[in-house]
């Protein structure tokens, strides 16, 4: 960018094009300017380094806007100088089609590119305030996110009818507090094509206001996320939670008679769980074992502890898990003591009343990676964000399922192929009408058809048939598929996505129906911290280092500097 250059009878298109344009030179070539006189019709500038004879001087077009340089006087005696050139108005106009394709655009990016293109170098903080800019310029505000709710919500509501959507305020400024959203393709897809599964979650929002998103998803019957419901609130807490869910209980109404039992996934917080309790008081819950693996392994980094605790809780006889979880105790019991927070009836496959056919695991991780790099937006773009997706994940999805010939989806129909080739090498024995002994070359299994179980368990924990099952139902020359849970078929998958999520029109065409004020907590102004400390961490109380070589306190044995005589023989002195 150094050899940039202007000369005289240069013209730009109008005064702001060319003072665009010196700006850029100034900076390309290291240099500070001093404007002598700026207007509509005419500029002069020159070098502000003292002594320097460098001056420019440009004037309007009589009867046209265009602005074209006059005069270029002397050439640059300073040397390259640290400049304030780079404003934050200027980078802005830097990084705007950068923002627009990467809203993930970060600081120190900003930093490097502008220095690899310019040679030099800005605040941090100033290219976090350029991006702070940049985004509000081309999302809009904050407060114009929350103003815009209502309507979208009627927008919503008028573009895909039977979709459950609504705004929820607090005070006599009508200050924001929640806000929940259920389009009704997701709530058919959900009711007559998914597993009766739902998994809950939060993920917080990096906006000027914050909050946090909420959201319940499902799986399809090929095991893929299924976005069910979500909705904002100002503070994710008890009475947060037990909103969301009678808010989920009221759009689930809207679209069946009866409300069959569901099976619920979550983080296994206090809050959750009683709200579950609260509002889906015939559904069970259990606690995702991603989230309860994680846990453990964060609190005492230990693999083996981890692979226990999944060993355990895919165990299926009460001695095996009996057995694992001694185990587990030998190993530490510290985290024994530590898991008995969470019961084995919330996590562990023995002792579980639900079925989770098969899914120990949430889905909301995947369900928030949608959102992901949308956090730091206004709450509006976030709500896009999602919709937009739901748009082209269902038309998506449903074009790729008309081509399958299978009849169960994909993940199932391997499932049943990979049962079908181990049972080639069974050897089935008939009972009675619906028991079986299955002989293998490891092991002996009891299948009974009538209540669809096997002693592996495997048939009871997925609700598709294991291979010693698969082995029972060919040797009676019955169809293995008619033993599989619909939820798994093709055709429980198309109708999940038959019913099409629609776009709505452009804010432009909106009619703003009441005003939304946005909440009064707001993130604190200018750069966030990169570490914040809690209330607890202050109370505390400090771990005191103690030395296993010289028996002091404040320092490990890797940093004594005390030399210890090892060979001295202690002496008493008696009086």
């Amino acid at each position: 960018m150094e050899d940039q250059n202007i000369f005289v009878g240069q013209e730009f298109p109008d005064v702001k094009a060319f003072r665009g344009a010196i700006k850029e030179v100034a900076i390309a070539q290291h240099f500070e300017l001093r404007i002598v006189k700026s207007d509509l019709i005419r500029y002069i500038a020159k070098c502000a380094s003292e002594g320097c004879p460098w001056r420019i001087r440009a004037i309007k077009l009589p009867n046209a806007p265009t602005f074209t340089i006059r005069s270029l006087e002397g050439t640059h005696t300073c040397g390259k100088n640290a400049h304030h050139q780079a404003s934050v108005d200027w980078i802005v106009n830097f990084i705007e089609e950068r923002l627009r394709d990467n809203i993930n655009y970060k600081p120190k990016d900003i930093l490097h590119d502008i220095y690899k293109q310019y040679g030099i170098t800005i605040p941090y903080k100033q290219a976090w305030r350029a991006k702070e800019r940049g985004l509000q310029a081309i999302y809009g505000s904050s407060e114009e996110g929350y103003c815009l709710l209502p309507a979208y919500c009627e927008q919503i509501k008028k573009t895909n009818p039977e979709s459950h959507a609504e705004v929820f305020t607090a005070g006599s400024d009508s200050r924001f507090q929640r806000f929940f959203i259920s389009f009704y393709s997701s709530l058919h897809g959900f009711l007559n094509g998914c597993l009766p599964v739902i998994c809950l979650g939060g993920i917080q929002l990096k906006s000027k206001y914050l909050g946090t998103l909420l959201s319940a998803t499902s799986f399809d019957a090929d095991g893929g996320v299924f976005p069910l419901a979500f909705g904002v609130v100002d503070e994710e807490n008890d009475d947060s939670w037990m909103w969301f869910l009678l808010e989920l209980r009221k759009a689930l109404e809207m679209s069946t008679e009866n409300i069959p039992p569901f099976t619920f996934l979550s983080d296994g917080q206090k809050s959750i769980a009683d709200a579950v309790d609260s509002k889906f008081s015939s559904s069970s819950h259990a606690i995702c074992m991603q989230y309860l693996s994680e846990s453990i392994s964060k609190e005492f980094k230990n693999s083996r502890l981890v692979q226990l605790l999944w060993k355990a809780a895919y165990s299926t006889s009460t001695t095996g898990f009996k057995e694992i979880m001694a185990e587990f105790n030998e190993v530490s019991s510290d985290a024994a003591m530590w898991l008995q927070q969470y019961p084995p009836s919330r996590w562990a496959l023995i002792h579980f009343d639900g079925t989770r056919y098969g899914h120990f695991s949430s889905n909301i991780n995947e369900f928030n990676k949608w959102i992901l790099e949308a956090r730091e937006l206004p709450i509006i773009q976030v709500i896009k964000r999602i919709h937009c997706k739901l748009i082209e994940e269902f038309e998506l999805r449903r074009s790729r399922s008309i081509t399958w010939s299978s009849t169960l989806a994909p993940s199932a129909e391997k499932h049943i192929m990979e049962g079908r080739t181990r049972a080639s090498t069974y050897k089935a024995l008939r009972s009675d009408e619906v028991e079986f002994e299955v002989i293998s070359a490891e092991r002996s299994d009891i299948v009974n058809l009538g209540t669809r179980s096997c002693s592996c368990r495997d048939w009871q924990l997925y609700r598709i048939p294991c291979s010693h099952a698969v082995a029972a139902i060919v040797s009676c020359k019955k169809d293995v598929y008619a033993y599989t849970e619909k939820y798994f078929t093709a055709a429980s998958y198309r109708e999940s996505y038959s019913k099409e999520v629609h776009p709505i029109p452009d804010k432009l065409e909106w009619s703003r129906t009441r005003l939304v004020r946005p909440p009064k907590f707001r993130r604190p102004p200018g750069r966030p911290e990169k570490k914040r400390l809690c209330v607890e961490d202050l109370n505390r109380e400090k771990h005191t280092v103690h030395c296993s070589k010289c028996n002091q306190i404040g320092h490990y044995k890797t940093t004594c500097k005390t030399e210890v005589d090892h060979g001295a023989v202690p002496i008493s002195f008696s009086t």
